[in-house]
């Protein structure tokens, strides 16, 4: 199987309460649908598998056909508080009747409620808040704020950038720069030296999870402190849903303030209680200078914002940070709604609680299948297998099987559990991230799809 097919397949029937699949898949109405887009998108927008979201809603995704999911994905991360939550829409709707649909940087009054709403659930002394549109704005920002800082309080040459191999900040310029995939930079002519990666210690394919290795990394490449602005972490590898040791990063902390580098952390996955607390960081017993965060933000709409220290995020004039769609208000509405309903229905308890029911089941599945799953890694309500080749070579069995993988997730698909393409260290996890509103029974119900999956697929 592979993802440029699609030839329908006739698969059986399935009809429970969280899934339906009464149709050939690829549903063959939909082949003139997903070849338009085929002809008129890069090709870099094909990949997932073919099912036409035709509307969603709370953890099912629908087609025109009869057809329903049980969403894994999540819109990859984005619908926290479910697909089309009914206080997000009525949010959107009443926005849109007051009759004010952008504003530029122009001072509006729901800007403001949503800016002193993130601070407000921000820790102690992160109070400004700077709202952008995607997860890869707010990464760029950050490292123009740690490089002004740094030029700031420690001379010119203070501009380094250390972030970590297998790492995701985004797909601009600089945001991708700073992310640790070297087949993702392959098109950077002169990558910026100043930008440089270590080895992750998520106990795997990082196996040395001690901080001297961090030390050890930057001091093999070259980069002395003096000349380091800002380490950069998402919370979680993204693909990899890979967490350091909380040692490593309160070591890490106590580093970065010894030598006047600011800590960031990407929680643009990780943010409003995907991990059962509701930044990730907070299991780390840490609080970083500056935290870039996006997605479940809104659970629906393009919204993200970078939180930090006022004299960090005062660095530049009026006018010289600002962007076009900064604060837009049916994005503002989406996200304070969004925001509401995490807090008022207990969403991040609910990751907790099913995260401690998730967590231990997806590593037996792992553990059952250790000759093709190296490593399951995850927190709360987001998780990764990492799909391997047999016979690996030692210490561990760690090469990637991206094609095993990529049958997983398309022969769930086709069981009606849906997740989106592998991601992570060669395109070879299996990501299982729903929606925080998923109860106890639909979880369990895509847990047993999943095993019978792979069961099926090995055999």
């Amino acid at each position: 199987m592979t993802t440029n097919d699609l030839t329908p397949r006739k698969v059986p029937r399935v009809e429970t309460r969280f899934r339906r699949i009464v149709t050939e898949i690829p549903v063959p109405e939909s082949l003139p649908i997903l070849r338009r887009l085929r002809q008129f998108e890069p090709r870099s927008m094909g990949g997932q598998p073919p099912v036409l979201w035709d509307r969603a809603d709370g953890v099912a995704v629908y087609d025109r056909w009869g057809n329903m999911w049980l969403d894994w994905s999540s819109g990859v991360l984005v619908t926290n508080a479910g697909h089309g939550h009914p206080a997000v829409r009525r949010a959107i709707r009443e926005q849109v009747e007051h009759g004010l649909l952008h504003n530029y940087c122009f001072p509006s009054e729901i800007r403001s409620e949503l800016v002193e709403r993130l601070a407000g659930v921000a820790p102690e002394g992160l109070d400004k808040v700077f709202l952008l549109t995607t997860g890869s704005e707010a990464c760029e920002c950050a490292i123009k704020l740690a490089r002004s800082w740094g030029r700031k309080t420690g001379g010119d040459k203070k501009i380094g950038i250390v972030s970590y191999d297998n790492s995701f900040h985004g797909r601009t310029l600089g945001s991708q720069m700073a992310g640790g995939t070297a087949a993702l930079k392959d098109w950077i002519v002169n990558l910026d030296r100043d930008m440089v990666q270590v080895p992750f210690p998520d106990g795997f394919r990082g196996p040395d999870t001690s901080f001297d290795g961090f030390l050890q990394a930057i001091e093999q490449q070259g980069v002395a402190p003096e000349r380091i602005a800002g380490v950069m972490t998402e919370t979680y590898q993204g693909g990899n849903s890979s967490f350091a040791p909380s040692e490593y990063v309160q070591q890490l902390r106590s580093w970065c303030d010894e030598h006047g580098v600011l800590l960031i952390f990407d929680e643009v996955q990780a943010g409003f209680g995907r991990t059962g607390r509701y930044w990730g960081f907070e299991h780390y017993d840490v609080v970083p200078d500056l935290i870039c965060c996006g997605k479940g933000i809104s659970s629906g709409l393009p919204i993200s914002a970078v939180l930090g220290r006022t004299a960090i995020m005062d660095l530049y004039p009026p006018g010289s940070m600002t962007s076009t769609h900064t604060g837009n208000p049916l994005c503002v509405a989406a996200a304070l709604a969004s925001m509401q309903a995490i807090e008022e229905e207990g969403l991040v308890e609910n990751a907790r609680r099913l995260g401690e029911i998730l967590q231990p089941e997806v590593r037996r599945i792992g553990e059952r299948f250790a000759e093709h799953i190296g490593a399951v890694h995850g927190r709360g309500l987001v998780a990764s297998l990492h799909v391997v080749r047999p016979g690996s070579t030692p210490p561990g069995n760690t090469e990637p099987n991206p094609a095993l993988a990529t049958e997983i997730v398309w022969r769930c698909m086709e069981k009606g559990l849906l997740m989106f393409a592998p991601v992570g260290y060669g395109g070879a996890s299996v990501k299982v991230s729903p929606p925080l509103v998923i109860d106890e029974d639909a979880l369990r119900e895509g847990l047993a799809v999943l095993e019978e999956t792979i069961e099926e697929v090995l055999r």
